[in-house]
């Protein structure tokens, strides 16, 4: 038998790794390798969009509001400013805990854009993914609820698209009344999933006095979440001091049951009788505040019972992201 001529392949033009395009996993390499996709630039690309970013919103107006609104809030928006003009026929771009049947984003019928907040994200950077969300949403037509999809590893961050210096003021809602401007003619599957929001909704309310710090109503007893923007090991230092001190309540009845992490930051968490309410705690979180303050600035070695409440403290910590 005549042996076989060895095949040649035509030589494809070598891109450069930022010319490469983001295609299928199973497609040819846009680099012109032979490879799949996935085997050859994909898994750069790949590992990019997985890679968990521990803060996200860091850099962004409030960044504590920002992890408070993805984790502790159930209803919320805030307006949201960008760096440059909205696009003809969108008046505006307004931040939601949560938006009706969980889209990501939704162009409504005005031209408006809200975008969802406490969605599934593809990637490990939420603030990415986010960015990409709000793009496609802002070129979307009326009336178009907007999927979710992996963003591109290169795309950009919120912190490239959003106002460094725009206000980022959350408005707490009672309910999800907020996503449509007319709730007695929505769509049947909008009025449904309008209503189990409400009823899973859990009371809450923003104290006006400090950031970031939320107060909310539960069956059992009340509690108020304070999202703190200081280093983790500093913050338990000075929480551990005020705890050994017998300072860290926020009132009679009141107790500092512990902490948890979220998007990079520690999340302050105390227990209230269920008579209090949040106006009954802004005078006694500012004033912890101060103490805080006092406490954060000591660089004195933590003495053995500050050591003991901050084991305490450190045991009952978890991590939500």
């Amino acid at each position: 038998m005549a042996k076989k001529r060895p095949q040649t392949k035509a030589k494809q033009p070598q891109l450069k790794d930022g010319e490469i395009p983001v295609v299928g996993a199973r497609e040819p390499c846009p680099c012109g390798s032979g490879r799949r996709y996935k085997a050859c630039h994909g898994r750069a690309a790949a590992h990019a969009v997985t890679e968990l970013v521990q803060r996200p919103f860091e850099g962004l107006p409030r960044e504590g509001d920002w992890v408070a609104l993805r984790e502790l809030v159930p209803a919320a928006t805030a307006e949201l400013k960008l760096k440059e003009s909205l696009p003809e026929g969108v008046p505006s771009v307004t931040l939601a805990t949560v938006l009706p049947m969980a889209w990501p984003a939704l162009r409504r019928d005005d031209g408006s854009v809200l975008i969802g907040l406490q969605n599934d994200t593809a990637s490990g950077d939420i603030s990415r993914d986010l960015a990409d969300t709000l793009q496609r949403a802002l070129t979307a037509q009326p009336g178009t609820p907007i999927q979710g999809r992996r963003a591109p590893a290169d795309g950009p961050r919120l912190q490239e698209l959003l106002d460094p210096e725009g206000a980022f003021e959350p408005v707490v809602h009672s309910g999800f009344e907020f996503w449509v401007p007319d709730a007695e003619h929505s769509t049947p599957e909008v009025a449904a999933s309008l209503e189990r929001a409400n009823a899973a909704a859990i009371p809450t309310v923003k104290l006006s006095g400090v950031d970031a710090a939320y107060w909310c109503e539960t069956p059992d007893k009340n509690h108020l979440r304070w999202v703190m923007p200081y280093p983790e090991e500093q913050l338990l230092d000075a929480l551990a001091r005020l705890h050994a001190a017998g300072r860290s309540s926020l009132g009679e009845g009141t107790r500092l049951v512990g902490s948890f992490r979220a998007h990079g930051l520690t999340v302050p968490v105390w227990d209230l009788p269920t008579g209090v309410t949040a106006d009954d705690v802004e005078k006694p979180a500012a004033e912890f505040a101060e103490r805080l303050a006092t406490a954060l600035a000591a660089d004195t070695p933590l003495t053995p019972d500050e050591r003991r409440a901050r084991g305490g403290l450190t045991n009952r910590q978890v991590t939500l992201s």
